[in-house]
C-alpha cells in the first residue's frame, strides 16, 4: 500500500481535483456499504471528483450506550477492505486507540483522528506510525487557530500527509456553529482542508439519548465552505437517513448527492483565480 498512498496523496494534495469523503455514518452491513459505494464511485467518476469512501467500524462516542456501535474493529475492517477492494476506491476510517490505528493502517488508505479525540498525543503518534495519510478532524471545543497545535503534534510525529477538517464549533447547548473563516485559517497550516458538512449540522444529544440534527441544510454550509476556499467536503449519506443506524437526521439521501456533488463543483469553478 505505500505506492498507492503516495498517489492517492499526489492526488488529493495537488489542488486540480475536488475532494469527497462520504459514506455512510457506521457500517450497518456490506450491502450498505456496497449501495453506497457503488453509487458515489459512478458520480465521481463522471464529475472528476476524487473520491475515498468512508465508514466507522465502531461509534465509541455514542450519546447512549444502547445505541448501535457497528460491527466492531475487525469485521468493520474486513468489511472496509471488501469494499475497497471491489471497487478500487480508497478507504477511510477513524480510530479511538493506539492499538486500532496499527490494525486500521493495514487496511485503509487514511487513518481519522475522531474530533473528540484530536488532542490525543499518543493517538496521533500511532496513526502517523502507520504511514497512511492522516485525517484530523478539528474539535468542537477548539478554535481554528489552536488547530495549529494539532497539526504540529502530527508533523513532529514525522507526518507529511495530512488533512485537516472542519466540522463545526459547539455553541451553547444542542447546538454547533460552523464559522467559514476557518477555512482559510486552517489553510495557513499548509496542508488540505476539508468541510464536513454533515456533522456540522449535527445537533449534540438534541434528541436526548441520541444527537439530532438539520440535514436541510448540510448542503447550504458545503456550498460556503467551498466558495472560501475548501478543498473537498466530507458528508454522510444513506439511501435512506431516517432508518440509518447512526445520524440519520444529519445525513443526505443518496438520491440527492449527484446534483449536491454538480452544484458544489459549479460553486468551486465560479470562485476559481484561474
Amino acid at each position: 500500500m505505500p505506492n498507492e498512498t503516495s498517489s492517492l496523496w499526489k492526488t488529493l494534495s495537488s489542488g486540480r481535483r475536488f475532494i469527497l469523503i462520504a459514506g455512510p455514518c457506521v457500517i450497518e452491513s456490506e450491502k450498505v456499504c456496497f449501495k453506497i459505494a457503488d453509487a458515489l464511485q459512478k458520480s465521481c467518476e463522471k464529475l472528476g471528483i476524487a473520491f475515498v469512501f468512508k465508514a466507522s467500524y465502531d461509534k465509541a462516542n455514542r450519546t447512549s450506550s444502547q445505541s448501535f456501535r457497528g460491527p466492531g474493529l475487525h469485521d468493520g475492517l474486513k468489511t472496509l477492505a471488501t469494499v475497497r477492494d471491489e471497487f478500487g476506491i480508497p478507504a477511510l476510517t477513524d480510530v479511538h486507540t493506539e492499538i486500532e490505528a496499527a490494525w486500521a493502517g493495514e487496511v485503509v488508505d487514511i487513518v481519522q483522528i475522531p474530533a473528540f479525540l484530536c488532542r490525543q498525543t499518543d493517538l496521533i503518534d500511532a496513526a502517523v506510525r502507520t504511514g497512511r495519510i492522516v485525517n484530523l478532524k478539528k474539535g468542537q471545543f477548539l478554535s481554528p487557530s489552536e488547530m495549529g497545535q494539532v497539526v504540529k503534534k502530527a508533523v513532529v510525529a514525522g507526518a507529511n500527509k495530512i488533512l485537516v477538517t472542519e466540522r463545526g464549533t459547539t455553541f451553547g447547548y444542542h447546538n454547533l456553529v460552523a464559522d467559514m473563516r476557518s477555512i482559510p485559517i486552517l489553510r495557513q497550516f499548509g496542508f488540505p482542508v476539508i468541510f464536513d458538512a454533515t456533522h456540522s449540522v449535527q445537533l449534540p444529544g438534541g434528541g436526548g439519548t441520541k444527537s439530532s440534527g438539520q440535514r436541510e441544510f448540510a448542503p447550504v454550509l458545503a456550498r460556503a465552505a467551498v466558495a472560501v476556499g475548501a478543498d473537498g467536503v466530507f458528508i454522510e449519506t444513506h439511501p435512506d437517513p431516517d432508518r440509518a443506524l447512526s445520524d440519520g437526521p444529519n445525513m443526505v439521501p443518496l438520491a440527492e448527492m449527484p446534483a449536491l456533488l454538480k452544484a458544489l463543483l459549479r460553486v468551486r469553478e465560479a470562485v476559481s483565480p484561474t
